[in-house]
């Protein structure tokens, strides 16, 4: 009997470490929305990025206005701008001496800055989230021991751009460290964002842009308004 008794104190606790452990085992979806919602918080932020297509990569200052405005100031390549100021998108490429304009609006914008309440929302939309391996850190790679939660994020139409998007967290921010999306041509393109800054009071006028004198613009250069 007193065996009997012992065992069944033992499966007593041994229930009791699993329903203990249960209340802290949290979704993929789960961990998104938290991502999200620190996201959707922020009123601006400013960091360091670092964006990688194939063997090329670009690296520079980037500011965030709640709603949508972005800016990143290139220092590689030199002296290139890109600014979204919640209407139109500017592209200067100095090598060229040229300036790219493009009018955004509606669903065009919310894509403006991935790494946003607005991106993030619309990232929860259009793709089906899971832990790439488990909710537990990792080294953010083989060569970088930062730890970090990776989300797998793959895409439920072919309508979205990045068959997947690896998303990798830091785990007591809640803050993107890395963000990688694969084409459906196998391309893969890095954003990494580093030395992030919340709410330091940017204003609107950061995102306003003069073209520089003796440069050609192309005006919506990715589709006509009109059409």
């Amino acid at each position: 009997m007193n065996n009997h008794r012992f065992i069944t104190v033992l499966i007593i606790c041994a229930v009791l470490v699993i329903a203990a452990s249960a209340q802290d085992l949290i979704t993929a979806e789960q961990y998104f929305k938290q991502v999200s919602t620190v996201y959707s918080q922020i009123k601006d932020y400013e960091a360091q990025v670092t964006i990688t297509i194939s063997k090329t990569k670009m690296t520079g200052k980037l500011l965030f206005k709640n709603p949508g405005m972005v800016r990143i100031d290139f220092t590689q390549p030199a002296n290139q701008v890109i600014v979204y100021n919640g209407q139109t998108l500017i592209v200067y490429v100095p090598e060229y001496r040229a300036v790219f304009t493009q009018e955004v609006s509606g669903t065009g914008a919310e894509s403006a800055a991935m790494a946003s309440g607005d991106g993030l929302r619309m990232m929860g939309r259009n793709y089906i989230i899971t832990f790439e391996k488990s909710p537990t850190p990792v080294p953010l790679s083989d060569t970088e021991p930062e730890q970090v939660v990776k989300l797998l994020l793959k895409r439920k139409t072919v309508a979205e751009g990045f068959t997947t998007i690896i998303l990798s967290i830091n785990p007591e921010t809640k803050l993107i460290r890395r963000m990688e999306g694969t084409t459906l041509t196998g391309d893969k393109c890095i954003y990494d964002f580093t030395a992030i800054k919340l709410n330091t009071g940017i204003t609107s006028a950061r995102f306003m842009y003069d073209i520089p004198a003796s440069t050609n613009v192309f005006n919506n250069f990715i589709y006509n308004t009109n059409d």
